[in-house]
This record gives structure tokens, sequence and C-alpha cells, in this order.
């Protein structure tokens, strides 16, 4: 293997902010500012847009009081974008990555941006460039292949299980049905995390519905209702990306003129449509008056104050191992392993090839949904405690009341 190159580099986010991206760009600059093959270290200002328009900040003598207060910083701190570079956009890429002498390109994101370092990759091969890409994994939906979990997931499941042990403290105090349309286009990950606040036997969610099942209407009325006269009350966490029994998403027959985005995916967060054509549906087939139903949207990515430990902690390491596995190897994405469980949870850190995370995504494994469709099993819990971290305690008074 050949020697690490000399020179400068390059570090970016893309997609979607994280509550602890931040920590993977910082864990980035810490390690550059160390290594002797890096010289200058360039933040690439809203990532690849402004990469091509060679639109950079100097990060190289950020100082650490600095770089703390933005790992415990929400969203992107250099901005991000939602372009998908093709060939042609990454030529314009390499290019720039040529103008500023950088042999390190890190990039911060979700599997396209995998992708994006795998183009970059095998251009500045084929024009015998010597730079190493390197991708840095981040994403709250935690689908990316390969790593056992994402940066940025653990924080985002801290805020849906916080936000559902809120609500269903709300539907004991006011008992109805209430609905949480939760971020997760193709995977159910954090959908199911909405459970992970649960204390008490009757404690919502009591129903939880996912991509990697499709359900109908009529089910997830009888559903309800089964729930409703048992406990006089139900909360529901659904994902955005729920499909029909036909396999389309509810999101998709309800856009009569569907806004995409750059990937060509369907808006899904951006609205209420399904919240509010659920409730409606829910009310209608049930006939119980008190319906309320919302939809999470953006909140779940750039909450303040309520990282999960073990995620920042994770994510910034990560970006460190991204720059140590670059001076080993040519290209590749820092991913992590499970070593334990329970209290005897850890991971180590692998280099794994870009092809490994490009492109595709992972399921909620059907071992982690229950029979019905509608909830996780305590295997999903098992898995996602630790990455979570620390939930508060609540009371209730008003339970089996006694004169």
């Amino acid at each position: 293997m050949s020697e690490a190159p000399k020179g400068n580099a390059i570090v970016s986010q893309s997609g979607g902010p994280t509550g602890v991206i931040n920590a993977s760009l910082v864990g980035v600059i810490e390690a550059a500012q160390k290594s002797e093959k890096i010289e200058k270290i360039y933040g690439a200002v809203h990532a690849v847009e402004g990469i091509v328009k060679d639109e950079f900040v100097d990060l190289t003598e950020i100082d650490y009081k600095t770089l703390d207060i933005v790992a415990s910083t929400p969203s992107s701190a250099l901005g991000s974008s939602r372009d998908k570079p093709d060939e042609a956009y990454c030529r314009e890429i390499l290019e720039i990555c040529k103008k500023r002498n950088a042999a390190y390109f890190y990039y911060i994101g979700g599997n396209d941006s995998a992708n994006t370092c795998k183009i970059i990759n095998e251009q500045a091969e084929a024009a015998g460039y010597n730079m190493r890409a390197f991708h840095v994994p981040k994403t709250i939906d935690n689908d990316l292949r390969t790593t056992d979990h994402c940066p940025g997931y653990g924080t985002a499941a801290k805020f849906v299980a916080c936000a559902l042990m809120g609500d269903d403290l709300d539907n004991r105090a006011l008992p109805g049905v209430k609905i949480d349309v939760i971020m997760g286009r193709d995977a159910g990950w954090l959908t199911a995390a909405s459970t992970l606040g649960q204390r008490r036997e009757d404690d919502g969610p009591h129903l939880v519905y996912v991509p990697e099942r499709p359900v109908s209407i009529e089910k997830m009325v009888e559903d309800i209702k089964g729930v409703y006269n048992k406990l006089g009350r139900c909360v529901v966490a659904v994902s955005e990306g729920i499909k029909d029994t036909d396999g389309t998403t509810w999101a998709k027959k309800l856009a009569e003129n569907a806004e995409v985005d750059s990937h060509g995916n369907v808006q899904l967060s951006g609205t209420g449509a399904l919240a509010d054509f659920l409730a409606g549906k829910i009310k209608g087939g049930t006939g119980i008056k008190r319906v309320r139903a919302d939809t999470f949207g953006y909140l779940q990515r750039s909450f303040a104050g309520l990282q999960s430990s073990t995620d920042v902690s994770e994510a910034r390491e990560t970006g460190r191992k991204a720059v140590e596995f670059s001076m080993e190897y040519p290209s590749g994405s820092a991913i992590m392993k499970r070593t334990g469980s329970g209290e005897n949870y850890g991971v180590k850190f692998e280099r794994t090839e870009l092809s490994n995370v490009a492109e595709f995504t992972k399921d909620l494994p059907e071992e982690y949904i229950n029979d019905e469709g509608n909830g996780v099993t305590p295997a999903f819990k098992e898995y996602a405690y630790p990455l979570c971290g620390e939930l508060p305690e609540t009371g209730y008074l008003g339970n089996n009341p006694k004169v």
C-alpha cells in the first residue's frame, strides 16, 4: 500500500442535519490538526454545492473551546446541501480539490454521500490524482448498511422517545386517540424508538406502524378500536413512509401533485397531510370523538439540548477514525461494530469499502417487529437502549382510582 500523501484536507457535511453531525465534523478536524500529513483544513460551506463554488472556511487553527461548543450544537455547522452529484458534478468537485491541493476528502453524510465519495475516488484514480476520499456515516434514519448503527440515530431516538413519553402523559390527562407521524421514508428505526420510554404496562405508544410492514386503513382502525376499548385511550406512532397493502406509501397516494426532492423522493416530512388523513379515517372508522394527530417533521433532526451522550461520543470518534483510516487506506467508510450488549455495551471502529455503504438502505429487521405488525419486540429495545441513553422518569396518579 502506498504511503499516505501530504497535502490539504477538505471536509463537508451533507444531507439532513442531525443532533451530532457536528461532533463528527469536530472529530475530523481534531484528528486532521494532529496529522503530520495534513497541512490546511478547509471546510466546504453547504457541502458539494459550496465546493463547486469554491466556498470554504479555514478550519486549520480553530481552537479546542470553539470545537467543543460546536460538537454539542445540533444541525450542520458548515451548512448542508441536498444535491446528488452525478459524474459531471463530481468532476467539478475533483477540479476544486486539485486547485486546493487536497490530498484528503472527508464527506459526512448518508448512503448518497458514500456514493459521492466513491465516484470522486474513482475519478481521482482515473486521473492519476493522489487523493483519499473517506465517508463519515450519519443519519437519524439509522438505515446505512454494514455499520451496526449510525451517528445521529441515538440522539433522534432520544428525542422521539421523550416526545412520546410526554404525549402519552397528555393522552392520559385527556383521553382519546393520538397519532404521531415520525420520520422514516423507507425504514422504521426512528418510529420504533418511540417505545423506548415505556415504563408502565399501559404506557404508549400502544401501536407502532413501520414501512417494513404494509397496513390497510381497515386494519389500523380495528387495532385502535381494540386498544381504545381496553384502555379508554390509544397513542399511535406511525412512520411517514408507511405503505398500503399494495406497497404504495399512503403519503404518495395522498399527494396529487407530489413534491419531490433532488433525489426524486416524494416530500413526506414537510406536510401534515398524512397525519390529517389518518386522523380523519380513524375518527370516521371508530366513532371516537377525540382524535388528534401531529407530524414531528424536522424537529427530530436538530433539537437543542437533547443529545445522547453515547451518540455524541461515538460520532466524534467516527470522525477521528475516518482520518486515522485515511492514513492507511486510499478510500473507505468508518463504521461501528457492536462488541457487547446491556451493561457491557461497546463498539469497535472498522473501515469498510465505500461500495458496502453507498446507495442502498437497511430495513428494520423482521425480528424487531411483532407478529401483528403493529409494535416492536424486546429485541429491538435491547438493541436501541444503549444508543438512546438515559431517559427521564415520570409519574402519574390517576390510574385505578379508589374511593
